[in-house]
């Protein structure tokens, strides 16, 4: 039996407490399989481990984040595939529970860190994540994010034992010693903070002594709202509440501070179906079961500690905001029948220097426990994810997960392709077009020029389906206002913007192109830019380029090939009814407008395309009609380096490029004419009896 060492961090880390406790660690058994042993390798709370032994994970080829030097080598060139697998879902509050129940046996000892072995192998690089438990303080409650996060971040996770103690003051310090040890050995690496409920009081707390470490802090419900829970007014009642009912309140917290359905909703297939009723009804049964655990984890004289605890933690946080320079997302649930969270979530960013937060309208209390919710895809598309002191979006970026993809092409937003059953044409290098990417290269650097439909309607189907055919990852080069903190565009939602950068928008800049195109991407750029995604009446499918052949000397300086496209069908979705005009035309919202407009960021000082207003057009929707997208033959730059020299040359590149444009839009237009499925409810008529909406056929060619 080989038992990895005690004093490594991938095991239960004791720091500042010596001699005094004797805890349970992870080890391998050489089986492949880990198990949580008490640091002795013999027993286990009184039990010999071979009886005890229980598996909470399998050890990946090491040890979160402490591996050996060969292995770091090999790692600083390891990469994530498009579409990775990231075990989100495999662990459910159901798994929670049942590892609870082992985990909280008294043993004597204090708080202490851990390492879940489910965590595997971070990436080379990757930033310290610190996990600060809610009132149960098992330290599990990213059971169903260990796996994500665990190839970007090296993950600790707090566990304070039942039995346990420690002030607030106490938990602070103990926290607090482990952020300035940890900096002190990686000055330049930033240390996430994520706290969940009491934890984010917690975090709170210990940034506001830090406030020269570059810290970033994830808060999930924070507790600072606790006086203002409604809940509040039944507290100094429960030390009268006899020891049978008691009993009870597990359950009754359970429902309160959860959404049960969402819970139970982990691993079941969104989609109505009786085996989805009877898998919704099973995780619901097995859930009901194991509830008798959360008992055990807060007893009666445990939860009047832990709130005793929590109103002294919600007051410290409070009192030091104003020393917090750390960087905040704070997680707001609007189900949160615990707290006042979406209304805290709004205060703490108005308090805080450097505070962002997103509302989760579905979610309740216990949201990091719930289906439908990956923290590691929050903190990336809210663009918190960085491995130093400042974001970089190219070497920072990790690919699209399959639940990602699942999440948003089956979920959030299957109901776009099903309606607008989007068809992808592409033209081979002899010039034939045929169905499908097949024609678009594999290999990159590629620059997709194109046309950008009306409020880039297009770009949902365009990620989609390269994903699925190619899986290639567009690197789109977006507004800089979808970047900026304080955009107005964004909102508080997790939202379709969030996403584009989830799925690989970097902001428009000369640097990011360059990087992008050295890095053989797939780049998509729109050089209309929002003049063209924001067109006037009567626009549609006419071009707004600037006239600078800049993309045209990048890509001529990398040898890359340049694809042009175009995209029609937002003429059949919706009738542009009010643009910038109209509306510059409404008494008093237009001087709000033009307000507004005059404090956006400017993409292009001294074009034809500079004045880019970003409004928000009038639309009627119309009975739907169908997306296509025609991929023109791809045109080579390597060994033109002429174009880099030569401005009429590069001209006349771009020139060239943009009637390919052109030709793309006008084949489309004049060819969907030929659609028999043009119309929706034909094309519905064809799935009802044929196939999915990615199969549905359409002009012949």
């Amino acid at each position: 039996m080989n038992v990895i060492a005690a004093s490594l961090p991938c095991l239960w880390i004791n720091f500042g407490f010596k001699d005094r406790h004797v805890g349970r660690v992870f080890a391998s058994l050489g089986d492949g399989e880990s198990y949580v042993l008490s640091s002795n390798s013999v027993n286990v709370n009184g039990a010999n481990a071979n009886e005890a032994k229980r598996r909470v994970g399998s050890l990946l080829g090491g040890v979160n984040g402490h591996v050996s030097p060969v292995i770091d080598q090999k790692r600083k060139e390891e990469k994530l595939e498009v579409l990775w697998d990231d075990g989100f879902g495999t662990a459910s509050m159901k798994d929670y529970l049942d590892i609870a129940k082992e985990i909280i046996k008294p043993d004597g000892g204090p708080p202490r860190w851990f390492c879940p072995v489910e965590c595997g192998r971070p990436l080379s690089g990757s930033p310290l994540l610190l996990f600060l438990p809610g009132m149960d303080g098992t330290g599990l409650g990213l059971i169903m994010h260990h796996k994500s996060l665990g190839r970007a971040f090296e993950v600790w996770c707090l566990h304070i034992p039942v039995k346990d103690r420690t002030s607030f003051e106490g938990l602070v310090k103990f926290v607090d010693e482990t952020v300035k040890s940890e900096h002190a050995s990686s000055p330049n690496r930033p240390i996430y903070l994520v706290g969940d409920s009491f934890g984010g009081c917690l975090a709170l707390a210990v940034a506001s002594r830090n406030p020269t470490i570059d810290l970033v802090l994830v808060l999930a419900n924070p507790a600072t709202s606790l006086e203002r829970s409604p809940l509040r007014p039944l507290f100094p009642f429960l030390d009268a509440i006899p020891d049978e009912i008691h009993a009870a309140v597990p359950y009754v917290l359970n429902f309160l501070v959860g959404e049960p359905l969402k819970m139970a909703m982990v691993n079941v297939d969104p989609l109505p179906s009786s085996k989805t009723l009877q898998n919704l009804s099973d995780n619901l049964s097995a859930l009901l079961r194991r509830l008798s655990v959360l008992g055990d984890i807060l007893p009666k004289d445990n939860l009047i500690w832990k709130l005793k605890l929590l109103r002294t933690a919600a007051a410290y946080a409070n009192s030091r905001l104003h020393a917090i320079k750390a960087e905040v997302l704070v997680l707001a649930s609007g189900k949160d029948n615990l707290l006042p969270s979406e209304d805290e979530a709004r205060r703490l960013s108005s308090q805080l220097e450097n505070c962002a937060f997103r509302d989760f309208k579905d979610n309740g209390h216990t949201i990091l426990l719930e289906d439908g919710f990956s923290l590691l895809s929050i903190i990336r598309g809210t663009r918190k994810y960085r491995r130093s002191q400042k974001v970089d979006y190219i070497s920072d970026y990790l690919p699209p997960s399959l639940s990602e993809y699942k999440q948003i092409y089956e979920r959030t937003y299957g109901f776009f392709p099903m309606v607008t059953s989007p068809v992808m044409f592409s033209t081979q290098e002899d010039g034939k077009i045929v169905k499908g990417l097949d024609g678009v290269p594999t290999e990159g650097p590629v620059l997709y020029v194109g046309y950008h439909m009306l409020m880039g309607m297009e770009l949902p189907s365009m990620y989609g389906e390269f994903l699925r055919q190619k899986k290639i990852i567009l690197r789109g080069i977006a507004h800089p206002e979808l970047f900026s903190p304080a955009n107005g565009l964004v909102g508080t939602d997790f939202s379709f913007f969030d996403y584009a950068v989830l799925f690989g928008a970097v902001p428009v800049s000369a640097k990011y192109m360059f990087k992008l195109l050295a890095s053989k991407s797939h780049v998509l750029l729109y050089p209309g830019g929002a003049r063209e995604a924001l067109h006037r009446k009567g626009e549609e499918y006419k071009l707004h380029w600037p006239q600078q052949q800049e993309f045209v000397r990048m890509a001529a300086r990398f040898g890359a090939t340049i694809v042009p496209f175009g995209a029609v069908g937002e003429d059949d979705l919706f009738k542009l009814v009010l643009d910038y005009d109209d509306q510059m035309k409404i008494p008093i919202y237009s001087d709000f407008l033009r307000q507004w407009i005059e404090e956006r960021t400017t993409v292009r000082e001294t074009t034809d395309v500079a004045n880019q207003e970003i409004f928000i057009p009038g639309v009627v929707p119309k009975v739907p009609g169908r997306f296509y997208f025609l991929f023109g033959k791809p045109i080579e730059t390597k060994g033109k380096e002429e174009i880099l020299k030569d401005k009429e040359k590069a001209n006349e590149m771009y020139l060239y490029v943009k009637s390919e444009v052109e030709s793309c839009l006008a084949y489309l237009i004049k060819k969907r004419e030929q659609d028999p499925y043009r119309n929706f409810v034909d094309r519905t008529s064809y799935r009802a009896f044929h196939a999915p909406p990615q199969d549905v056929p359409a002009f012949p060619l």
